[in-house]
């Protein structure tokens, strides 16, 4: 295999990573919605977790593309 090729299959699977980042982005501001929907008078209080948690997932993805570039371009 061409050293080429490999770092275009390793930038790929590097990238699978932003598929989880999908879900979990998803899932964080669904359940907040769900939880602001049943308690309305909690949802300014979750609203500082919920950037928490979505800057975190975040960061994973960058990682990931970072990683992608680090192969591809490293």
């Amino acid at each position: 295999m061409e050293l080429e090729a490999a770092k275009q299959i390793g930038a790929g699977l590097a990238t699978i990573g932003l598929a989880g980042v999908g879900i979990g982005i998803g899932l964080i501001f669904g359940n907040y919605v769900s939880a602001g929907i049943r308690n309305p008078s909690a949802a300014p209080k979750m609203f500082g977790n919920v950037l928490l948690g979505f800057a975190l997932t975040e960061a994973i993805a960058l990682f990931a593309l970072v990683i992608a570039f680090l192969i591809l371009f490293g």
